[in-house]
């Protein structure tokens, strides 16, 4: 039945939108790159309908936005977006419009939809995409708005066709869902509880990639570290990693996101020795104090992580570490917030993701007080900036006339030069005329070196 309505979309196209050569859609994402791995089935599933695909959204006959609740930011973003589409729709009556992913999950936006944007004609969930083909064909048949939510499936839908945006580089969700509860995170409430795919799916995944030439291959969850749980099949991370590994080819894996309460020796010795795992490992901290710790419901201490750490560097030399920090947990101290700098300063993270805490409703630390002021929490996270700014500008030019591995990602706007990573995930700027290396892995001396960047030459 799944492939049943996409036919029968693909038939209604002309009926609803007029005989004309292409059917556009616009689809918007926001957030995570798990919602960018959604977003390409959603491409997936209209190319197999008939779209067609824009970025002008005046252009299409179908806008589809999938949006994140992690930050309010995000949130506010989508809803300006979405405010928008009035316009559009008032021009165009025909105009499809289906707003899909965390923010529909979470109840007051979801009533929020209902009553302010009536002109929205498909609201879905997280879990939809066993039923998006059918609900679409519902409102394309009968023009009633459709709203599903539902949330609780413990089955994971495979065999949704995928409309990869790169061709060099894919990413490939193991795992669904969130258990851990971090005080501060709507991820569990709204995408459910962890369930991971069957290690057959990925791996036959992974393994038509490599045969279609894409050189790097993400692993996707919200804890990949808790990879197999709930599954029959005897497997955790580790185990997995094990079985991608062994597909023969030239590609390297990364992972996102790893837990710090989950990650194992056994996990780094792992990668230390593996021939395709990169060199480089996302461990978000989020704060430096153990009593912040707590409080975000972490389930580790500062002590613990840094333990941790001085094992992956003792374990992979030349590891790149980057983490996720949030400043201005609520009652956070100054103090305490300088621990936060401390683990910084010796941690040395290649890249920091900082952001200032974003109150989401439902949460525990949405009812923690919170005295400190916003503007004296921007002045800590830029201070925060400052910090790591010396930090990458000490590590940087200790590559300076070393020898790189890097995997040539795409062309500059600037003539002649490429841009690459290597195996750590630092971008490295290659001038060459050679065309022939896009997509390719490359040795390059790398020459000199910027804040954000390294600049190599070919060898």
């Amino acid at each position: 039945m799944y492939c049943d309505y996409l036919f029968f979309i693909k038939e209604l196209l002309p009926k609803i939108f007029g005989k004309k050569k292409a059917f556009f859609a616009f689809v918007k994402t926001y957030g995570c790159q798990q919602n960018f791995a959604d977003s390409e089935k959603i491409c997936g599933i209209l190319k197999d309908a008939g779209f067609g695909f824009t970025k002008d959204e005046s252009k299409a006959d179908l806008i589809v936005f999938n949006t994140c609740a992690i930050r309010e930011h995000a949130e506010n973003r989508f809803i300006g977006n979405l405010g928008n589409v009035k316009r559009l729709k008032n021009k165009n009556k025909n105009l499809v419009t289906v707003v899909c992913g965390c923010i529909s999950q979470k109840a007051e936006i979801f009533e929020k939809i209902k009553n302010t944007f009536p002109f929205v004609n498909l609201v879905l969930g997280t879990d939809y995409f066993g039923v998006f083909p059918e609900l679409l064909y519902k409102v394309l048949t009968t023009k009633e708005t459709v709203y599903f939510n539902q949330l609780g499936n413990s089955s994971i839908c495979e065999n949704v066709p995928v409309e990869r945006v790169n061709r060099i580089k894919a990413s490939v969700p193991i795992m669904y869902g969130c258990d851990n509860f971090c005080s501060y995170c709507v991820v569990p409430y709204v995408r459910g509880r962890e369930r991971s795919r069957k290690s057959e799916k990925i791996l036959i995944e992974v393994e038509n990639l490599i045969k279609k030439g894409y050189r790097e291959i993400t692993l996707l969850g919200q804890n990949v570290n808790s990879y197999g749980k709930g599954l029959i099949e005897k497997i955790n991370f580790t185990g997995l990693l094990k079985k991608i590994d062994e597909i023969p080819g030239k590609y390297w894996v990364r992972f996102m996101t790893s837990h710090p309460k989950d990650i194992t020796k056994e996990l780094v010795d792992f990668i230390a020795n593996s021939k395709h795992i990169s060199q480089y490992i996302h461990l978000p901290v989020q704060s430096g104090n153990n009593r912040i710790l707590k409080n975000m419901n972490r389930k580790y201490t500062r002590e613990q992580y840094l333990e941790m750490v001085n094992y992956i560097k003792s374990r992979i030399p030349g590891v790149c570490l980057s983490t996720d920090i949030i400043v201005g947990f609520p009652g956070e101290t100054e103090q305490e917030f300088l621990e936060t700098v401390d683990l910084v300063k010796e941690v040395k993270y290649f890249l920091i993701y900082n952001f200032v805490f974003s109150k989401r409703e439902g949460t525990v630390a949405a009812k923690i007080p919170d005295p400190v002021l916003y503007e004296e929490k921007v002045k800590r996270l830029n201070y925060l900036i400052k910090v790591q700014k010396s930090i990458t500008d000490e590590l940087f030019p200790k590559f300076v006339g070393t020898i790189q591995n890097v995997l040539v990602e795409k062309k500059s706007e600037d003539p002649g030069i490429f841009l690459a990573r290597n195996s750590g995930n630092i971008l490295v700027k290659i001038v060459s005329n050679k065309e022939n290396i896009l997509g390719e892995f490359v040795n390059v001396k790398i020459i000199s070196c910027k804040r954000t960047y390294l600049v190599g030459e070919v060898l």
